[in-house]
């Protein structure tokens, strides 16, 4: 990985191996312990992981080109990145879910690499943010990270797609996300999506959080990315729940419950996706 010029000492290179690593660590950490997590590596069909590698891959490519890396480098150097960045995620998953005895030799094949693809997808995302964002003062005089510029809509998208994962597979792969679409009423649905709807607005434009951009005159433009980060929420939120088969022979009212259910978690890492994946 080189978040920059390709040509780096063999010393760079390893540092930015070691905060990839980090990063990869502190984003996929608590999924590594999970059972439910373990269970959905078990039941995920080979098409099911691979919509999700190629899934993970388009996040790393957005991620890499408009906030993780100099704007002035190429495509492929991008696509190098993210496939590194992948390769690194699974790789230390591999290694943690050996370590915790949860992948054995006596398991076969496709168990083993199930529960390796589903634990290290998250992991891979975190690669990429903490190899771009763990770093010193050097790599951020040279601009290697965080140039994401203000009126690029589709920066913002990517950057809302990366938060909204990272924060909402914490929680997706849990039986708490199906007890509760289950049992809350419609009206509390409702509120519940207002709620999220309205945390987007607040995060991303009366917040003043540093990374949030400057407030915007009016309720039209505010109104209307809120609206834009919560869809992007929701989408993130339907696509994690189909991964983790969450919605495997459930009515179309409670696969609609269960994404405005996690639609929260996303909404909150969308919205704030700016504050927490660039400098």
């Amino acid at each position: 990985m080189t978040k920059g010029p390709r040509a780096h000492p063999t010393s760079r290179s390893v540092q930015e191996y070691a905060r990839g690593a980090t990063g990869g660590l502190l984003f996929s950490l608590p999924l590594l312990y999970t059972m439910d997590m373990w269970w959905a590596g078990f039941l995920a069909s080979p098409a099911r992981l691979l919509v999700g590698l190629a899934g993970t891959f388009v996040l790393l490519l957005g991620y890499n080109r408009y906030a993780g890396i100099r704007e002035d480098v190429s495509m492929t150097e991008v696509a190098i990145d993210s496939v590194e960045e992948l390769g690194l995620g699974l790789a230390g998953a591999a290694c943690i879910l050996w370590l915790l005895g949860r992948i054995t030799p006596e398991m076969s094949a496709g168990e083993i690499i199930g529960r390796i693809v589903v634990q290290g997808l998250v992991g891979a995302i975190g690669v990429s943010v903490g190899t771009a964002q763990l770093g010193g003062g050097e790599s951020r005089d040279q601009g290697t990270a965080g140039a994401v510029r203000d009126d690029d809509p589709w920066s913002h998208l990517a950057l809302a797609a990366c938060g909204a994962v990272l924060l909402a597979a914490n929680v997706a792969p849990t039986e708490e996300i199906q007890v509760l679409g289950l049992e809350m009423t419609l009206v509390q649905l409702l509120l519940l999506a207002l709620v999220s709807l309205g945390l987007c607005g607040v995060v991303l434009h009366f917040s003043e959080f540093k990374g949030t951009g400057p407030r915007q005159a009016g309720l039209l433009a505010p109104a209307r990315s809120a609206v834009i980060t919560y869809a992007v929420a929701l989408l993130c939120s339907a696509i994690i729940l189909w991964f983790f088969g969450r919605f495997d022979s459930m009515p179309a009212g409670l696969m609609a419950a269960q994404t405005v259910v996690l639609g929260l978690a996303a909404a909150l890492g969308a919205s704030a996706g700016r504050l927490l994946l660039i400098s």
